[in-house]
């Protein structure tokens, strides 16, 4: 079993949380067939944590197990924080191949979406 964790920062703003965890479900539209299942997750203020949701993916009999972050930029949460977090819920679950892809900033597409995200006028 393939599990994708959308690792969000989360946020103290219960609603901001929820938008996360509608987007991984939104996700599934996509999805073709590289993941079992797309779980949410937070660095911090929400739950269930980094740590909690790999073990929940080890729970579920995951054998891969994908982090994304839903970050734009590649500062400290990218470079220390979310590889520690892994490393750490990786030592207790052996059996379980955890990688991080590219964060999701990384991609040349933002550019035309913040574009037409601007145009996007309420």
């Amino acid at each position: 079993m393939n599990i994708l964790l959308l690792v969000a920062h989360g946020s103290r703003r219960e609603e901001s949380n929820l938008e996360v965890e509608a987007l991984s479900k939104k996700m599934i539209e996509y999805n073709i067939n590289n993941f079992d299942q797309i779980i949410p997750a937070f660095l911090e203020f929400a739950s269930p944590s980094i740590p909690e949701a790999i073990e929940k993916c080890s729970e579920l009999g995951a054998l891969n197990v994908t982090v994304l972050p839903y970050f734009l930029s590649a500062g400290v949460h990218i470079k220390r924080d979310i590889p520690g977090e892994v490393k750490n819920a990786s030592i207790d679950f052996p059996n379980l191949n955890i990688t991080i892809s590219n964060y999701f900033g990384s991609r040349d597409e933002i550019a035309g979406l913040l574009m037409k995200t601007a145009l996007d006028i309420k």
